[in-house]
């Protein structure tokens, strides 16, 4: 089983910054594809940004690319997304997720461990 713990969330302003992060147990870290997904409260998991095991690959929603950037520290076990230029319809929960293949994919249903989530909300 891993485990995973989402960090970093709170209150911004509009156009401000943060950083989440997502802290996994595991030996095996370096050879899970990571994702970031996020939720607003009566709305779909939606996909934001994913990773694969190197981080040499990454993709995002067209919604945050250019504004969010993912990343991952193997040697950590973590994984981040600084998130800048901040909208208020980014405010939502924020999930980091683990898929077992280490493949780039952006399908909730992919991916196989899931963190409690975060918090953002952004203030206009």
């Amino acid at each position: 089983q891993v485990q995973l713990v989402e960090s970093g969330g709170g209150l911004a302003q509009a156009g401000g910054s943060l950083r989440l992060s997502c802290a996994a147990s595991g030996r095996t870290f370096s050879s899970y594809g990571m994702g970031w997904f996020r939720q607003a409260p009566g709305e779909e998991r939606e996909f934001v940004a994913v990773i694969t095991r190197s981080g040499a690959l990454r993709r995002y929603a067209d919604s945050v690319k250019g504004r969010f950037t993912i990343s991952r520290d193997n040697a950590k076990n973590t994984v981040y997304l600084q998130m800048s230029s901040l909208k208020p319809e980014d405010t939502a929960v924020y999930y980091c997720a683990a898929e077992v293949s280490g493949v780039l994919t952006t399908t909730p249903n992919n991916y196989d461990y899931w963190g409690q989530g975060t918090q953002v909300t952004v203030s206009s």
